[in-house]
C-alpha cells in the first residue's frame, strides 16, 4: 500500500507533462515541413554523379583536381595542325589511266544499291564508280537506302547535284542517269551481292561472268565491298569521286553555307563536335555509363530489337576502346588539349540518351554551345527536316568547315570527315584514343588537373589529324586516303634551313629565345615523354569491318547481314 502512495505523485507529474511535450512535437513537426516548402528544388548538379560539380564558377570543381575555365596550352597552335602547310591533295590520274572512252564496253550496265544513313552509303558511291571502272562497265547513278532504318525517301538528285557528278567523272567513268530500255522495256538486271574488301581480282572472277552474260547486274547492299588495297590509280580515283565528284545540291549547300557563316560571325574559331551518343547506338555498342538498373532496363529493351545481336561484357568493351565517349568526357578531354571556355562548338548529334542530364556536363564546361536548330529558325529547316539524310548533309558542311573537328566515336562520319580534313590541308580533326583515355576518366579522382592534363596530351598524340600521324595503308582508305597526300619536300626543306639558321641567330643574343625556336621544330620523336602510339593495336580491331565501333559481330559475311536495320545502325 505505501509502494503505490510513493508513485502515484510520480504518475500525476508525467500525466501533467504529456500535453506539452506532444505540443512541442507538433510544432517543431509543423515548422520543418514549412522550410522544405520554402527550400528550393535541387538543381540539374545535384543530379549528376558526386565526384565532379559543374557550376558557373571560375572553374570545375573535382575531388582531386581543379578545372580551369582557360584552356592553359600555350606549346602549340591549337587552331592548326603542325606542318599541314607542307602536305597537299593530289589525286590526278597517271598518263598510264587511259580515258574511259576508250576502255568502256557498251554492253555492260553496273547497277548499285547503297545500304545505311549518308556517310555510310557515300562510302558505296565512292566504291562503286572504282568498281565500274574496274569492270569497264558503264555506271548507272547509284541508288540511295530507302527501306532500313533511316526511312528517308530522298534518291540521288536531292542530295548530290547528279549532272556535275557525271560531268567531273566523265573521263574516269561512263555513267548515266538510268538503265537503257531494251525492246522497248527496262533492262532487266540480275542481282547479286559481293564479300566485303572485294579487290579487283574478286570482281574480276565474281561479278565479270554474270555481267558477260547478262550484261546488267544490281550488286546490293553496296557499302564496304571494296579493298583498301587496290594499285594507285584506283586509289587516286577514289580520291576524285570523294573530293571533287560528289557536290551537294545548291539548297543544301546554300543553307549548311550560312550555318557555318552564322558560327562565324559568333567567333573567329569554332569547334564542331560529332556526338554519337543516341539510345539505338548506344544500346548497340553494348557499353554501360553509369546509368545504374534504369539504363540497364531501357538499352536491354533496345538490344532485343536485333536477334543476332552478341552482347560483350560492357567493362571489356570500354577498357578495349570500343564505346564512345560520355559528353563529359568529351569536355574533359578538350579542355585538357587547350580549349578554354570562351570557345563556339557547333553539336553535330541526334537525340542524347539522358536529355540535358547528360549534356549538363559539357555545356557547363562550354557555354557556347550550339547546333543547326539553335542557330537556324524552323522554317529555314523544313525542307530539310523530314529527310534525315538531308539534315546529316547540312552537320556534314558544318563540321567540314570547322577550324577543329572532334568525335566521340569512330562511326563513317568520323572516318570520312578525318581523310577529307587530311586531303584538304590537315585541318585539325581530333578523334578520341579511348583505349588510353578509358584509364584516364576512372581515376581523375586520384590525380590533380595538371597530371590529368599533361596525361591527356600524351595520349592523344597521333590521333589529332595531324601529317603522318597513320601510316600509309593503314585504317580505311576513306579515313586515311594516303595514296592522295603529297608532300612538298623542297618547300619543307627549307623552311627547316630557315628555321635552323633563325635559331643559330637567336642563340647568339638570347639563348631562352633559341630554345623555344627549337622546340617549335621538335619532331615528337625528339620528345622524351613521347612514344610512337601503336595505331595497330589501337585500331586494328577497327579497320577492316564496316563497324560502327568494333562491336564483335562478323559482317565480312554476306550471310550474317540478313536484317536490315542492323547493318543501317552501324552508319552515320
Amino acid at each position: 500500500m505505501n509502494f503505490h502512495r510513493r508513485r502515484y505523485p510520480y504518475y500525476n507529474r508525467l500525466r501533467r507533462l504529456l500535453p506539452l511535450v506532444i505540443a512541442v512535437s507538433l510544432s517543431l513537426l509543423i515548422l520543418f515541413a514549412f522550410l522544405s516548402f520554402l527550400a528550393p528544388p535541387p538543381g540539374d548538379s545535384d543530379r549528376l554523379p558526386p565526384r565532379v560539380r559543374y557550376s558557373s564558377n571560375d572553374a570545375i570543381k573535382a575531388t582531386g583536381f581543379h578545372i580551369p575555365r582557360a584552356g592553359g596550352r600555350s606549346d602549340r597552335d591549337i587552331w592548326r595542325s603542325r606542318n599541314a602547310e607542307f602536305f597537299f591533295g593530289c589525286s590526278n590520274a597517271s598518263s598510264k589511266f587511259a580515258n574511259s572512252k576508250a576502255v568502256t564496253r557498251n554492253d555492260r550496265y553496273l547497277v548499285i544499291a547503297t545500304s545505311g544513313g549518308l556517310n555510310q552509303q557515300r562510302t558505296g558511291i565512292v566504291d562503286a564508280v572504282v568498281a565500274a571502272r574496274i569492270l569497264n562497265a558503264t555506271l548507272v547513278v547509284p541508288k540511295l537506302d530507302q527501306k532500313s532504318y533511316w526511312k528517308d525517301a530522298s534518291d540521288f538528285s536531292h542530295i548530290f547535284d547528279v549532272d556535275w557528278f557525271i560531268s567531273v567523272l566523265s573521263g574516269d567513268v561512263r555513267i548515266i542517269k538510268q538503265l537503257p530500255l531494251k525492246g522497248g522495256r527496262t533492262w532487266s538486271t540480275s542481282r547479286m551481292r559481293v564479300p566485303r574488301k572485294c579487290n579487283e581480282r574478286c570482281y574480276i572472277n565474281r561479278v565479270l561472268p554474270v555481267l558477260l552474260k547478262r550484261h546488267a547486274v544490281q550488286l546490293n547492299k553496296f557499302d564496304y565491298r571494296l579493298s583498301n588495297k587496290l594499285s594507285d590509280d584506283l586509289q587516286k580515283l577514289r580520291c576524285r569521286v570523294n573530293y571533287h565528284a560528289l557536290k551537294f545540291t545548291d539548297p543544301i549547300l546554300t543553307m549548311g553555307n550560312e550555318l557555318v557563316r552564322r558560327m562565324r560571325l559568333r567567333s573567329k574559331h569554332f569547334i564542331a563536335l560529332h556526338l554519337r551518343y543516341e539510345p539505338d547506338m548506344l544500346a548497340f555498342s553494348g557499353c554501360y555509363y553509369g546509368g545504374g538498373d534504369k539504363e540497364r532496363r531501357e538499352l536491354a529493351a533496345i538490344r532485343r530489337r536485333w536477334k543476332t545481336l552478341h552482347i560483350n561484357n560492357p567493362e571489356k568493351q570500354r577498357r578495349q576502346g570500343r564505346c564512345p565517349l560520355t559528353p563529359e568526357e568529351v569536355g574533359l578531354m578538350l579542355r585538357a588539349l587547350g580549349y578554354g571556355s570562351d570557345v563556339h562548338i557547333y553539336v553535330a548529334s541526334g537525340e542524347v540518351y539522358g536529355g540535358e542530364e547528360s549534356l549538363a556536363p559539357l555545356k557547363a564546361l562550354f557555354p557556347h554551345f550550339y547546333s543547326k536548330d539553335t542557330i537556324a529558325t524552323k522554317e529555314e529547316l523544313e525542307p530539310f527536316s523530314s529527310y534525315s539524310s538531308r539534315m546529316a548533309a547540312l552537320d556534314f558542311l558544318v563540321c567540314d568547315e570547322s577550324d577543329v573537328f572532334v568525335t566521340n566515336n569512330n562511326g563513317n562520319m568520323a572516318k570520312i570527315l578525318a581523310g577529307r580534313r587530311r586531303y584538304l590541308g590537315h585541318k585539325p580533326t581530333v578523334r578520341p584514343n579511348a583505349k588510353k583515355l578509358y584509364r584516364l576518366f576512372m581515376n581523375k579522382e586520384n590525380t590533380t588537373w595538371e597530371e590529368f592534363s599533361s596525361k591527356v596530351r600524351s595520349f592523344q598524340r597521333g590521333f589529332m589529324g595531324e601529317p603522318k600521324e597513320v601510316r600509309a595503308g593503314r585504317g580505311e582508305f576513306h579515313e586515311n586516303p594516303s595514296t592522295c597526300i603529297c608532300e612538298d619536300t623542297e618547300a619543307k626543306a627549307k623552311a627547316q634551313l630557315e628555321s635552323r639558321k633563325l635559331g643559330k641567330k637567336n642563340k647568339s643574343t638570347n639563348k631562352d629565345a633559341a630554345v623555344t625556336v627549337t622546340n617549335d621544330d621538335q619532331t615528337e620523336e625528339d620528345d622524351p615523354d613521347w612514344s610512337e602510339p601503336d595505331y595497330e593495336e589501337e585500331q586494328s580491331d577497327l579497320q577492316d569491318r564496316g563497324l560502327y565501333n568494333g562491336t564483335s559481330l562478323d559482317y565480312d559475311d554476306p550471310s550474317t547481314s540478313d536484317e536490315p536495320e542492323l547493318e543501317a545502325m552501324l552508319s552515320d
